[in-house]
């Protein structure tokens, strides 16, 4: 029987001490996945604040100073038309692509600031851009929300 018992602690030693390799190891790949998920983050934002921002600015002190819509406009327009991140971002990688008047979901925005001239981009990075708008709050000139109600009304109705 003590020898049952002996083997029975060593047993359970062993388990407990192999369980908590698992965890340790469990803990350690959800580290890696979030590392990788905010480098992934943080090389979309860069890729946003570099391709968008020199004509989207946020740093505008009115909407008279901007060289096209803000790109929380641009969210706000396209969540409207387009309700799944999937669409969302097949519609904006498509835009990027090819910007066209026929296609222009914000017509004010073209008859004001005419049609965004074409840029060379890459379509894995145009695919980033357009997840990273979808899945993350954009930042707004100051000028913005008042604009924005006059023109739309109050975005809650």
């Amino acid at each position: 029987m003590r020898t049952f018992q002996i083997t029975l602690s060593i047993v359970m030693i062993f388990l407990i001490g192999c369980n908590k390799g698992t965890e340790t190891k469990s803990i350690e790949s959800s580290s890696i996945a979030l590392n990788e998920e905010s480098d992934e983050l943080s090389d979309a934002y860069s890729l946003f604040y570099t391709n968008c921002y020199a004509c989207h600015s946020v740093s505008s002190a009115s909407h008279d100073e901007i060289l096209a819509p803000p790109m929380e406009a641009v969210k706000w327009r396209y969540q409207r038309s387009y309700k799944t991140e999937e669409s969302f971002v097949e519609a904006i990688v498509q835009w990027g692509k090819n910007p066209h008047v026929d296609k222009a979901l914000m017509r004010a925005a073209v008859d004001q600031f005419e049609v965004m001239p074409k840029q060379v981009f890459d379509e894995e990075e145009l695919r980033k851009i357009a997840t990273y708008i979808y899945r993350n709050e954009i930042e707004k000139p100051v000028w913005f929300q008042t604009h924005f109600e006059e023109q739309h009304g109050n975005p809650g109705n």
